[in-house]
């Protein structure tokens, strides 16, 4: 198992459930790949975790979720955030909370109630080209849409400018991009799995604590528990092909393998295939090669002397606060946080920047970010840096125009060799965590069967419209976007 992030820790748990002899290297100090938590110092030496940022999950990520419940059935770990609230450079907000669960009158809701669309705007949308949304179907709607990006497609239906910048912008750039290079293909797919394909909407959970401590640890221990072997800081740099199977060198060594599992970042992924011998399929490379990281993004986390406002969520949403896309407090749900807040009289902010530029300053970056702060939450303008953390990277896949047909699949051609992770093509109606947990056991179900080994269930929201009614009006669209 070449990486212990999701998609790998998924693959590896599939496997030693079977009663695989499994082991999981992990170039990292830390398990949990993007997902992953580890300890710093602030300046006075007051330990703290830091991350690579929020992320949300969803009541929908059944495979991810699912994946938890190994050591945690109730998912205890996790606490609901009450609601997900988008605001605007204007002040103008749309909420998620106490929305129907029924499709399609969730979306519909939405739409009516929020202050960015308005009723006349239902009429002067283009039903034809808007009729994909209406109704996704997976692979079909990428055969019908993946050419063209979301910002145009946007546009061809005469979505309201307003609305599309405070929801759309908002969930495409939660994909590390601007509406400009994202597949309108995979917006469709996104608004199908967070609405009309679910009745779970956008409800989501966090973790109660650190990644580490809330899920990668347990999941640690339970894989041990199973025979598992876990390295972490060891980085593989290619791997040999034999008429045994493989063999995977890495920092510490070389480990013989029956089969292999890579699920690494799309850079990791590429370095490895291009150093490893017997990986000849030239069309399985170009694939591979085809594979692109979407822009760099910046997380900045903040310990501030002062609270932010009691009434302030959890989690901000911001659409044209550019360049913030979001504002999390942390005392709001992390236990860690909550103690550092209480003992300081202060919070622990973290500003979210996505789809940046590679010219971009960092430092530049963080001091308009705090800009934005300073408007969006007033009371923080006075507060003090006891200590802060900054991430900047640039390695998340990026799901850009074209892209979907010439993806890699889990299955590669070579026997024993598959591949997992979120920027790897599977024909279901999933993305970002739940994309890689769904991958990652689809990677685990395919060596499985290999073996003549049961594999695990694999769920999904239904890959087509819930209703016919929307079916049939998606049929309107049938001839695609123009």
């Amino acid at each position: 198992m070449v990486g212990g992030g999701i998609a790998g820790l998924a693959a590896a748990t599939g496997l030693a459930e079977r009663g695989v002899a499994v082991e999981v290297l992990e170039r990292e100090p830390w398990l949990g790949g993007r997902v992953a938590s580890w300890e710093e110092s602030l300046p006075c030496g007051t330990p703290v975790s830091m991350s690579r940022g929020f992320h949300a999950f969803f009541r929908q990520y059944y495979n991810l979720r699912a994946l938890l419940r190994r050591t945690d059935p109730g998912l205890d770990r996790l606490a609901e955030i009450a609601d997900y609230p988008l605001q605007d450079a204007h002040g103008r907000t749309d909420t998620f909370r106490g929305l129907p669960r029924t499709p399609p009158w969730n979306a519909l809701a939405f739409a009516l109630r929020s202050p960015t669309f308005r009723p006349r705007d239902l009429i002067r949308l283009n039903v034809r080209a808007a009729a994909p949304l209406a109704a996704v179907s997976v692979p079909d709607t990428y055969e019908r849409l993946d050419h063209v990006d979301a910002e145009t497609f946007l546009h061809r239906i005469n979505f309201p400018p307003a609305a599309r910048h405070l929801a759309f912008d908002v969930f495409s750039r939660s994909f590390f991009a601007p509406p400009s290079r994202l597949s309108a293909a995979e917006l469709a797919t996104m608004f199908h799995l967070y609405f009309l394909g679910s009745a779970e909407g956008l409800i989501f959970d966090a973790p109660t604590d650190d990644f580490q401590t809330s899920l990668w640890g347990p999941l640690a221990d339970y894989l041990t528990g199973l025979g598992a072997t876990l390295r972490t800081g060891d980085p593989v740099h290619g791997l040999e092909r034999t008429p045994q199977g493989y063999v995977v060198h890495h920092d510490a060594g070389s480990i013989e393998a029956d089969a292999v599992v890579l699920a690494t970042d799309v850079d990791g992924l590429r370095g490895i295939v291009h150093a490893s011998r017997g990986l000849d399929d030239p069309r399985w490379r170009a694939e591979v090669d085809s594979l692109r990281a979407a822009p760099p993004f910046l997380v900045w986390r903040c310990w501030l002397d002062r609270p932010v406002a009691a009434h302030r969520p959890a989690f901000l949403a911001t659409g044209g606060l550019d360049p913030l896309d979001n504002i999390s407090v942390l005392e709001r749900y992390e236990s860690q946080s909550a103690r550092w807040a209480r003992e300081h009289g202060g919070s622990v902010v973290e500003l979210h920047a996505y789809a940046a530029s590679e010219d971009d300053d960092v430092d530049a970056l963080c001091a308009r970010l705090l800009r934005r702060l300073h408007e969006t939450y007033p009371e923080t303008a006075e507060a003090d840096l006891l200590g802060d953390s900054v991430q900047w990277r640039a390695d998340c896949p990026l799901f850009g125009v074209d892209s979907f047909a010439s993806r890699p699949r889990v299955r590669t051609p070579f026997p024993g060799l598959v591949l997992a992770g979120d920027g790897i093509r599977i024909d279901l109606p999933v993305a970002l965590m739940e994309r890689a947990a769904s991958t990652g056991l689809h990677a685990a179900n395919c060596l499985l069967a290999q073996w003549g080994l049961a594999g695990h269930e694999l769920r999904s929201v239904p890959t087509e419209g819930r209703s016919a009614v929307l079916r049939g009006l998606a049929g309107i669209g049938k001839g695609g976007v123009p």
